[in-house]
């Protein structure tokens, strides 16, 4: 098992709702709070710089700037979170399990979908399952989903990523490994792996050799700047 703590950020517009959990996770020893954020905007901001193992996101946030398309609200904000950075698993932590909240939420892309009357313990655990791709849902989520499919179609290619997960890329394709590329960039390797997962997720790749001929083929980088 991985020795690496499971990065945490928390999306709450209560900031009692947030200081309770991050007193909790933190006395986790594996679970680590990186950020916090108090609306959806600033949630998306913070996931792009910490890319985060795991969000745990509410519903329901007052959106301080409202954009054209109107405001964001939490199906919004994990529907964004998702398309910047596929490798965050999204975990709804809510006071709401009407259906008009449930199967928006699981389109938009939320992995798991709990209330607030969990238990610290059970919180902690949906976290591990979902850094691991599993999902956890309250018995009355989950009995309303049962013929439920959610998921919907999201941007791919190059115009999906980041301007730092560009610039990963760039790097990946010069031939420099994460640790090279953490100290050019001056962020964590851990980050830096987490960047290369969103970039392979968002370009149906499997691996760094196949970014790497993605970018040349793409001319993101000339082919004599390859460092091969």
């Amino acid at each position: 098992m991985s020795s690496e703590k499971i990065a945490i950020i928390l999306v709450d517009d209560h900031s009692i709702v947030r200081e309770g959990l991050r007193a909790y996770l933190s006395s986790e020893p594996d679970l680590e709070v990186v950020g916090e954020a108090s609306n959806g905007r600033e949630a998306i901001k913070l996931a792009a710089e910490v890319v985060p193992d795991v969000a745990l996101v509410d519903l329901v946030m007052p959106d301080p700037t409202p954009g054209p398309a109107g405001p964001m609200d939490g199906i919004g904000t994990i529907r964004e979170l998702k398309k910047m950075s596929p490798h965050t698993q999204v975990i709804v932590l809510t006071s709401y399990a009407e259906d008009e909240k449930i199967f928006p939420a699981v389109r938009a892309g939320a992995l798991s979908y709990m209330l607030k009357d969990v238990s610290a313990e059970d919180l902690a655990k949906a976290i591990r399952s979902a850094a691991r791709g599993e999902a956890t849902l309250h018995p009355l989520v989950a009995a309303r989903l049962v013929s439920e499919v959610g998921g919907e179609r999201r941007e791919t290619g190059v115009d999906a990523l980041t301007e730092r997960e560009m610039e990963v890329l760039t790097l990946i394709a010069r031939g420099m490994s994460n640790r090279e590329i953490a100290q050019t960039l001056v962020i964590a390797e851990k980050t830096v792996k987490s960047h290369v997962s969103n970039i392979l997720s968002k370009l149906h790749l499997a691996d760094r050799t196949q970014a790497a001929i993605y970018a040349l083929r793409q001319h993101l980088v000339p082919l004599d700047d390859t460092g091969g």
